[in-house]
């Protein structure tokens, strides 16, 4: 038996007054930002326009103590929200109160505020926290590495869950200071312009600002101890390379490589546009992985990459990524190929200046060594699924797909796209459709069957009519590679982030 209870209308009206409009009308924000291929990642119901990160870390001991404060601003009237992040957190704040929290899985933060947030109204959000990110695995896999004499932070899709409470998601980008102390006589390496550093009581404070807006997973921090050069380009940006003072044999080759990013971006500009941040370089740090990573204005180079000797071709795939990866981004995960096949284009444009190999007869050499029925065949750029993502026919393919691109529209158009790309969706993100779209703008022609043939079929494309009389002239002459070809072969692995 149950009683109804029957409330008088006037006092109905009293007690809904009472209620604040957005408690009355508030919901939690999404655990995930809404991408198929990573449903954990990101959040929903607002977005981030600033990271502050005062960080302090101990290599001994693989300590990290850190407050984080994040510029939000609620998309959504919100009751609560989550953050990505697998440190222990100790307090955090919510527009200057405390909040409650708690961890769900491995890389949830779930707070709730003090009361329910309103939509469009900027808030800061304050975490702190301390923990062993060598400690933290989630699914199985890492995106610390510890070293001889500190730690580095770098992989993608994410590794921000290692070392900083974020929207850990390409959709939602943001500025970043990063400022990290740790002991005398070591160095923190991170995005951006080293804006200053101090010391005090046997500790070195180092102050990094990336002013333009970064993807969570591009924000890197690399402690050790590290032999430092710098260097302004032409234009007056600030170069900082970072090299570990024990990167054995590999040291030579790694600086013949890296010391060369001002004259590669200088060539890129020409290619892709205006540089699109405020510094570059690069670091390698003594890791024992095998892969590179874009990291925003100081790719994260493995010394493993320069085992067989210096290669710039690498530097110029990183960089590369500053303009279609980092300034552009992807809407999706599955939209890859707007940052792999341009980062691969890149360097077989790179042998096509050197003089060791043109983009075409880079294209006929990767085409002719995947027959039909290899599986290089039936990864699909555009949308290869999370187990392909990073795939190496996402990288061949996909530049295949942009060789025949220029095939079909010319140089002139396709110089002009691969230029204004990166202009019209500056610091913003885009679709493989956006992409396609642009290039039909441009040329005015319609691609969305060369996309469809290059990008989504599951097969081996028929070869260009051009490409079959290339064959038939030098049919008896055994097939060659390209002089470039061995060097661009190396950087096969910058697509394995070992997960």
């Amino acid at each position: 038996m149950h009683r109804r209870l029957i409330v008088p209308s006037a006092l109905a009206a009293t007690l809904l007054l009472a209620i604040p409009a957005s408690a009355a009308t508030s919901s939690p924000g999404a655990p995930g930002i809404g991408d198929p291929y990573y449903p954990a990642s990101g959040n929903g119901g607002y977005d981030v326009s600033h990271y502050d990160l005062r960080l302090t870390y101990q290599p001994a001991t693989d300590l990290l103590q850190g407050t984080a404060t994040l510029l939000t601003t609620p998309q959504q009237p919100l009751s609560r929200f989550n953050l990505d992040f697998g440190l222990p957190v100790s307090e955090v704040r919510v527009g200057g109160r405390k909040a409650d929290f708690a961890k769900e899985g491995d890389q949830e933060l779930v707070i709730t505020p003090a009361a329910p947030l309103e939509k469009g109204r900027p808030v800061a959000v304050v975490v702190r926290y301390a923990g062993k990110p060598s400690e933290l695995s989630i699914g199985g896999w890492t995106a610390w590495h510890r070293t001889p004499d500190g730690g580095v932070a770098a992989q993608e899709p994410d590794s921000a869950v290692w070392w900083f409470p974020s929207n850990d998601h390409p959709l939602d980008k943001a500025t970043y200071d990063i400022s990290v102390a740790v002991p005398d006589g070591t160095q923190a390496i991170s995005n951006g312009v080293l804006q200053s550093q101090s010391s005090r009581l046997g500790w070195t404070r180092f102050n990094w600002r990336s002013n333009r807006p970064q993807a969570s997973y591009l924000a890197t921090l690399a402690v050790g101890k590290f032999d430092i050069t710098t260097d302004r380009t032409a234009d007056g940006l600030p170069i900082l390379n970072a090299y570990s003072k024990d990167l054995g044999d590999n040291a030579g080759a790694a600086r013949a490589s890296v010391e060369r990013t001002g004259e590669v971006a200088e060539w890129l500009t020409g290619i892709f546009g205006p540089y699109p941040f405020n510094a570059l370089g690069g670091y390698v740090p003594n890791v024992k992985s095998g892969y590179a990573l874009e990291t925003q204005t100081r790719p994260f180079y493995s010394p493993r990459q320069f085992a067989n000797g210096a290669n710039v071709s690498l530097v110029v795939h990183e960089l590369a990524h500053q303009w279609y990866g980092d300034s552009v981004s992807v809407d999706g995960w599955k939209d890859i190929w707007v940052n792999e096949g341009f980062a691969r284009y890149g360097q077989w444009l790179w042998s096509e200046k050197e003089g060791e190999g043109t983009a075409q007869e880079l294209a006929d050499w990767v085409y002719a060594q995947h027959p039909a029925d290899d599986a290089f065949w039936t990864v699909k750029p555009g949308d290869p699924g999370p187990d392909k993502q990073f795939d190496l026919a996402v990288y061949d393919r996909g530049a295949l797909a942009l060789q025949a691109l220029r095939n079909e529209i010319g140089d002139e158009d396709f110089f002009a796209i691969l230029k204004g790309w990166p202009t019209e969706y500056a610091y913003k993100n885009a679709k493989v459709g956006d992409f396609v779209a642009f290039a039909e703008r441009v040329s005015g022609k319609p691609l969305a069957a060369l996309f469809d043939t290059w990008l989504y079929e599951p097969s081996k494309p028929a070869a260009p009519a051009a490409a079959n009389a290339r064959a038939a002239r030098s049919e008896s002459v055994a097939p060659q590679p390209p002089a470039s070809w061995k060097k661009i072969a190396a950087t096969n692995s910058v697509h394995d982030h070992g997960h």
